[in-house]
């Protein structure tokens, strides 16, 4: 498709979750704005299509959205008046055990906790605590490293979440509590044993707590949908099908934003970037990737816990001794029999995901990256351990390997959809050592991504604070968090 060559104060690369963020606040701060994403539809990993079979709708990547329900910024938009509907299952989260009772993240802390047995008094203490300082915290703990507004809440919160997750579970003594401390740690891909994982399983309870783990109807990319259509509102300007390869296919701007990972934006621009920067960017690490499956199902997933079948996610990894070794495992380029697997089932509540009587179910397992090992096999056995007869629901499935999933969405680099590794030493640094990590060595071009901090997940906050730098150092306006930006 010809691009748009008229001037503009901005033109945002990428059209994920970050890539929107940043443009609508851009718009938001009178700025004439372009949007340009390389497939036809927007979104990047929030989208959805009927991959198995017609009227089956499967989430290709991101599924669940704690992060996008307690996103700072995202809540500050009128998303419901653009189309979007959140819908919240019954128990956010379950972690089935074999020969125990499975460990539940439900909304109330207290029901959350009654699961918990001889650790329950343990939990609340420890997550009333995260929740209370929860929303004095939020824009510091998802965003870059600076002085926080609220110091004393934030060093609260670090004492705990700077400690590898095996060590926060080793305060609880029943493997229901170490196991779901585990299982949230997991999301970080990366083994619960490095330093900093117990932040993403504090993050993921407080905010299940307090916003739940929510599914968008009708698919993950009314998420994108809605997002789009305020930009528009707004005045903002969409292009799809456009690959970027090269600066010189873009339009005149005074700002440059990249919803990229360093391995694309050293493609499309690294001829303009300093020795240094340039160096930084090319050490940039990725982690492990993902190898993904989704199910038409002739009906649900017969998980033996009754509270499983009631759960929108369910983590499948047994104890915490059997998480870590799986993590480890992968981390150190080998495939687990027992893998970690996340899976979702969005058509319990979301009866648009598949025809009547019939439903679908999401799942990954994390893989050493670029591997091309299929892992249908083995995923389906873990979910056969603790829903017997799962094998004879399916009626058609689809797979991704890493690979595929790059060619999808090429800032997954070797199936990585962190958009880098997480650990300590590029937490607050992604994707380099600056001041300012969203800004490159070059006026006017900022990196927007999940490379960025916070890092992964649908918040859309990497994209907000890389604008943010840019409307302070190109036009000179300062912005914060408020309804009226």
């Amino acid at each position: 498709m010809a691009l748009d060559k008229r001037d503009f104060d901005a033109v945002v690369i990428g059209s994920g979750p970050n890539g929107l963020a940043a443009a609508i606040l851009m718009q938001q701060n009178g700025k004439r704005v372009l949007l340009i994403e390389g497939k036809d539809e927007i979104g990047g990993g929030l989208r959805t299509a009927e991959l198995t079979l017609p009227g089956f709708k499967h989430d290709i990547c991101s599924a669940i959205h704690p992060l996008a329900a307690a996103s700072p910024f995202f809540k500050t938009l009128p998303l419901a008046d653009h189309g979007l509907s959140y819908i919240y299952p019954e128990i956010d989260a379950a972690h089935p055990l074999e020969h125990a009772k499975p460990a539940l993240l439900c909304r109330s802390i207290d029901v959350t906790a009654q699961h918990l047995g001889d650790d329950a008094n343990i939990y609340r203490k420890l997550l009333r605590s995260v929740t209370k300082n929860w929303p004095l915290i939020d824009a510091d703990v998802l965003g870059p490293l600076h002085f926080p507004k609220h110091p004393l809440a934030l060093a609260s919160f670090g004492l705990d979440a700077l400690k590898p997750a095996t060590l926060l579970a080793k305060q609880f003594k029943t493997k229901q509590a170490k196991a779901l401390i585990a299982g949230m740690a997991a999301h970080a891909m990366q083994p619960v044993t490095n330093m900093a994982t117990s932040a993403i399983a504090l993050v993921l309870m407080a905010t299940g707590h307090l916003h739940g783990w929510p599914i968008p109807k009708g698919g993950s990319n009314s998420i994108a949908k809605a997002l789009a259509s305020y930009f528009e509102s707004i005045g903002g300007k969409i292009q799809t099908g456009t690959y970027i390869k090269s600066l010189n296919q873009l339009p005149s701007a005074h700002a440059v934003l990249f919803d990229v990972t360093p391995k694309q934006l050293l493609e499309i621009a690294g001829h303009k970037f300093s020795a240094i920067y340039k160096w930084q960017l090319e050490r940039y690490r990725y982690g492990m990737g993902v190898y993904k499956i989704d199910w038409a199902l002739s009906e649900q997933v017969p998980f033996q816990s009754d509270a499983c079948r009631k759960a929108g996610t369910v983590h499948l990894g047994n104890t915490l001794n059997e998480i870590r070794d799986a993590e480890q495992q992968t981390w150190n380029g080998k495939h687990p029999d027992k893998p970690y697997v996340l899976l979702a089932q969005q058509s319990l509540y979301d009866d648009t995901r598949a025809p009547q009587g019939k439903h679908t179910a999401w799942a990954y397992c994390h893989v050493p990256n670029d591997s091309t090992k299929n892992m249908t096999d083995v995923i389906e056995k873990q979910v056969e351990r603790y829903a017997p007869g799962f094998k004879d629901a399916i009626l058609a499935k689809h797979t991704m390997d890493t690979i595929q999933i790059e060619e999808y969405n090429p800032n997954y680099i070797g199936g990585d959809i962190n958009g880098g590794v997480i650990d300590l030493g590029q937490l607050f640094t992604r994707p380099a050592l600056r001041y300012s990590p969203y800004k490159t060595s070059e006026k006017g071009m900022y990196i927007c991504s999940s490379s960025t901090p916070p890092g992964g997940g649908v918040h859309g906050m990497c994209g907000y604070y890389a604008a943010k730098k840019a409307l302070k150092d190109i036009f000179d306006i300062s912005v914060g968090l408020s309804s009226n930006n």
